[in-house]
């Protein structure tokens, strides 16, 4: 199932015209960070897509600190960028693939699976010798892409609840163990997470260079687990949970959801249960 991934050779000889190239850089604590280090140096051809304003939708009491873009949204963003119903599309970042899954996810939900993330990201572009440039491309033929949501492949705040109460789902808390276990919170208003929830931290899936550990240690991590047919991942606000549902369809895990809100919707109403011990 490593067919989610492309490595950068074989990025490179892709032929300039059958793929789309997004650059997702981001930071949480500098919202300009991403852009500014696109501009600074990407992939020649590549777009950026900028977390908060392409990448996710516009913020309300509920619904998370990254919401899912509006579909229309979406389709002309994509459109400009020059997407189509067959386009191959390719999303890197720099930050353990983190952007570039949450592209990844949103294509897939929104009816495009021809989607690869770039293993190791921009640094094994450059580790690799290839060429960087600060060319802003500009479309000239405007894509067909069109945004039909999979409702099935997302789990709102009241099927979290219900599913709650029956045990439904296995759930699953994608961020660091010190935020899970309610000891810091560095983002949201309240610490802990969502009652029954087990702690599976992202990043563990990919190593320092940004490269998604081999397959085979993917599933060892997993089958420590009593996973559900359709387990439902959340981290604080849809974007690193995305690594997990990555490493689960690597290991043929394809029904497994993603809860958009996350932690920063759940904590968001007032009536919401708050754990903080670990839940093993």
């Amino acid at each position: 199932m490593k067919h989610w991934l492309i490595g950068v050779e074989e990025l490179h000889q892709q032929p300039g015209d059958k793929v789309i190239i997004f650059d997702c850089r981001f930071s949480l604590t500098d919202p300009g960070g991403g852009l500014c280090a696109y501009q600074q140096g990407h992939i020649p051809g590549a777009v950026h897509l900028d977390m908060e304003k392409d990448l996710s939708g516009a913020k309300g009491p509920h619904g998370g600190r990254h919401p899912l873009p509006d579909p229309q949204v979406f389709t002309n963003r994509m459109r400009a960028s020059g997407v189509t119903g067959d386009s191959l599309v390719v999303a890197y970042d720099d930050n353990r693939l983190a952007g570039a899954a949450r592209l990844w996810w949103l294509l897939r939900y929104f009816g495009h699976s021809q989607v690869r993330i770039l293993d190791g990201g921009i640094k094994a572009w450059r580790t690799a010798g290839l060429p960087v440039n600060t060319t802003i491309p500009r479309t000239v033929v405007p894509g067909d892409f069109l945004a039909i949501e999979n409702a099935s492949m997302a789990a709102t705040y009241p099927d979290i609840k219900q599913s709650g109460r029956d045990n439904a789902s296995v759930l699953i808390d994608a961020r660091e163990a010190p935020r899970y276990r309610g000891e810091e919170e560095p983002i949201d208003p309240v610490a802990g997470h969502i009652p029954g929830a087990i702690n599976v931290p992202w990043q563990q899936f990919v190593d320092l260079e940004s490269k998604m550990l081999p397959i085979e240690q993917q599933r060892l991590i997993w089958q420590k687990l009593a996973l559900s047919p359709s387990p439902v991942v959340y981290c604080g606000s849809g974007v690193t949970a995305c690594v997990d549902l990555l490493s689960l369809a690597m290991i043929g895990v394809e029904s497994a959801k993603l809860y958009p809100g996350s932690w920063s919707d759940w904590c968001s109403y007032p009536d919401s249960i708050i754990e903080t011990s670990s839940h093993s």
